[in-house]
């Protein structure tokens, strides 16, 4: 096969693998969220018996991150790829920010919390629980986590939809979902506990619509490798 029809093919099958890396994204992340709020107290004060109690499957979710971090960096490009020349250059910042600084940000909070299991063993206990500084490390992950990346979360989702208003990537009731459930995180995720489930929530959606408004393009027209 000749090298321009090679690029191509691989630029024409890039949105569909695309759209299925945004549903392996929402199930990884659903996945690592379900762990964590299961073995890890909400309380950042808490004594720190999860640690001997659910620390195997703590790492199990810390060692998917990665995984669902490569998933989510695959659905943005997705989502720039079908807005086009269409692309507006404020939103698309913004959009593309926020984004990788909810990555950046879920990346350090699993890093500390990763440390934590890594030294738990070598920690030596007060009178009433974990050491100063253990306590610290616990804090500085729970505010990373709680406060920055569910903000960034709510961004994303808020930046997102009003890029499908603008371009029409999506429908419009989508859009409206989309801004609804980023008002759910940016002002609830203090008082809801699961807030934060929304963001694979909501990138399923995109997904879901992406893949199947391919499989209707390549339906339509069979003679045609366009997805």
């Amino acid at each position: 096969m000749p090298q321009d029809e090679t690029l191509m093919y691989s630029h024409l099958r890039t949105p569909r693998a695309a759209a299925v890396a945004g549903i392996v994204f929402s199930i990884l992340l659903s996945a690592i969220f379900w762990v964590f709020r299961s073995a890890v107290p909400a309380d950042p004060l808490d004594p720190g018996t999860w640690l001997a109690d659910d620390s195997r499957s703590v790492a199990l979710a810390l060692n998917l991150i990665p995984f669902a971090g490569i998933a989510f960096l695959w659905f943005i490009g997705v989502l720039r790829d079908r807005v086009g020349q269409s692309e507006d250059r404020f939103f698309a910042t913004v959009f593309l920010g926020s984004g990788l600084l909810f990555l950046a940000v879920l990346f350090v909070a699993a890093t500390i919390v990763g440390a934590l299991l890594l030294i738990a063993p070598s920690v030596e206990m007060t009178g009433t629980g974990p050491a100063p500084t253990f306590r610290f490390g616990r804090a500085v992950a729970y505010i990373l986590f709680n406060v920055y990346a569910i903000k960034m979360a709510g961004v994303f989702m808020i930046s997102t939809s009003t890029v499908v208003i603008y371009t029409g990537i999506a429908p419009r009731w989508m859009a409206a979902i989309g801004y609804v459930l980023a008002a759910l995180v940016l002002l609830g995720s203090f008082y809801l506990n699961w807030s934060i489930m929304v963001l694979p929530a909501w990138v399923l959606l995109i997904s879901v619509h992406i893949l199947i408004d391919n499989m209707r393009r390549r339906q339509s027209c069979p003679g045609d490798d366009r997805d």
